[in-house]
């Protein structure tokens, strides 16, 4: 089967779009609004694209639950580790930043809760970590309705679940959906994972060129944004995550990158995108680092500098790039003397 490199090509951008949004301001200037709401086809997009690959390993394969079992393993393995990662960060922080250790210590504590970190996956500073156990919820509910073989049945259900936690966000002005949060499998990762997934198994797509679906994706983007403004600037509404063209901008620019799959082959960005989970798993502890390093010379970020935010998220990603990497060499030198 034909590699496609498109997928790690966008994977870059994804990654890059995800330190965007948590490095650059928040949406007072419309400028940093727009760039904020454009970057939202990064979690998504993952999510789309793990559900694709994960369906061309299952489908038609004896041993399909063997390769359930070994992916979820990877990802769990993945989560607790750096979920252990940050709360001895945070444990650390507390005692090295806090007058009153015992008290802080037990206030953390207590936001270590099963579903918090089971389901939501909350409670420490990694908060980004949501997306990875949010994906192991997501397949496996995914593997037992193909099991069943009832996917198309199950996108239909994760769609509506989708369409209703927008009104945990931005679409809450005009009804409030009665959760905590809809950062969760149940309202965003289920039927993303399950399009990639249904994706894998139709080919109706190839009935238009690339060109159409770029077109189509860059439609959706800009209606995004307009989307977004109608309800946040013009409604005043909550701070959206996602929205209803979310759905179609994803869509569109998923199967730009399945009718281009030698798209950005060879190329350093589809290696560096190709490590898209890493960089996604450490880099707030990197914002971190960099918001500290910023303090210590003085340089303030509430100032809204565009030159400033470039350096800081450009900083950001190069650490976490690097610093992955150096992981991994580290990790293969381990192994090799095992």
């Amino acid at each position: 089967m034909q590699r496609n490199y498109a997928i790690d090509f966008i994977k870059f951008f994804a990654i890059l779009s995800v330190v965007i949004i948590h490095t650059f301001p928040g949406n007072e200037q419309l400028g940093y609004f727009v760039l904020d709401n454009l970057s939202r086809f990064a979690v998504p997009f993952f999510f789309v694209a793990s559900g694709y690959l994960f369906s061309l390993k299952v489908e038609n394969n004896p041993e399909s639950f063997s390769y359930f079992k070994k992916y979820v393993t990877k990802i769990l393995k993945i989560y607790v580790s750096w979920l252990v990662f940050y709360a001895g960060y945070d444990v650390i922080r507390i005692f090295l930043t806090h007058g009153n250790v015992n008290v802080e210590l037990a206030k953390y504590k207590g936001n270590l809760t099963v579903l918090n970190l089971l389901y939501y996956g909350q409670g420490t500073s990694g908060y980004q970590l949501w997306f990875v156990i949010s994906l192991v919820w997501s397949i496996m509910i995914l593997y037992l309705f193909y099991r069943l073989n009832r996917v198309r049945l199950l996108l239909v259900i994760a769609f509506c679940f989708n369409l209703l936690g927008l009104f945990g966000q931005s679409y809450s002005v005009f009804d409030e959906l009665p959760v905590s949060t809809t950062r969760a499998a149940l309202y965003i990762s289920l039927f993303y994972t399950v399009l990639g997934f249904w994706l894998a198994s139709v080919h109706t797509w190839r009935k238009y060129d690339a060109r159409t679906y770029f077109y189509l994706f860059c439609f959706f983007a800009i209606s995004q944004v307009l989307e977004g403004i109608w309800l946040q600037k013009g409604l005043e509404s909550e701070h959206g995550e996602y929205f209803f063209s979310t759905i179609f901008l994803t869509l569109f620019l998923f199967l730009y990158t399945l009718s281009k799959p030698n798209l950005g082959k060879d190329l350093l960005i589809t290696k560096i995108g190709g490590n898209s989970l890493g960089i996604y798993a450490i880099h707030i502890f990197f914002i971190d680092m960099v918001d500290i390093l910023f303090e210590s010379i003085g340089l303030d970020k509430s100032t809204q500098s565009l030159l400033l935010n470039l350096l800081d998220a450009s900083l950001v990603f190069v650490l976490s790039y690097t610093m992955y990497n150096l992981l991994q060499s580290a990790k293969l030198v381990f192994k090799t003397r095992a």
